[in-house]
């Protein structure tokens, strides 16, 4: 099973889009927001053009009553404050804004990865046993546009440059 990785996407529609495209040719049924929609409209644009779960954790440019309402209203996607967990495809993933919190939250043994967004910059790390991975930005802000992507079978992550795919 594959899973898409994102954050910082600060509505930034044209690279939402071709995220989504991909995501259909993938056939990605799981997309892990780390923060940073920005705008509630922008989220029932991921949310139409994604046939996938969108899991949220919010950003410091989100307005969570907004995006809260708005995932309300769209019925297809989970927000979370702070910090999400989830087990997909046998793996234990959480997922935040800030590394911060993950490094407080994502004690070791805990979780096979910790994602988290706010710098816009794609890293990747090990701690205490856990993966700890930024995608980067989907935005294309500081740095170029980019996502990762998770296969559970082989916990194999992989960086995607949003002008290659």
């Amino acid at each position: 099973m594959k899973v898409g990785i994102i954050s910082d996407s600060h509505d930034n529609l044209a690279t939402l889009k071709k995220f989504s495209v991909f995501c259909a040719r993938e056939k990605i049924k799981t997309v892990i927001h780390c923060g940073d929609v920005a705008e509630q409209e922008t989220l029932k644009t991921l949310v139409k053009n994604l046939d996938a779960e969108i899991l949220l954790s919010l950003g410091n440019a989100d307005y969570d009553h907004q995006l809260m309402g708005a995932a309300n209203q769209t019925n297809g996607a989970k927000v979370f404050r702070g910090f999400g967990i989830a087990e997909i495809g046998g793996l234990k993933i959480g997922f935040c804004h800030y590394r911060e919190t993950g490094l407080k939250l994502g004690d070791g043994g805990r979780f096979d990865f910790i994602f988290y967004g706010h710098t816009h910059k794609p890293w990747m790390e090990e701690v205490n046993g856990c993966l700890f991975a930024n995608p980067g930005n989907l935005a294309g802000l500081l740095y170029k546009a980019t996502f990762a992507v998770l296969e559970t079978d082989t916990r194999k992550l992989s960086l995607k440059i949003v002008d290659r795919i």
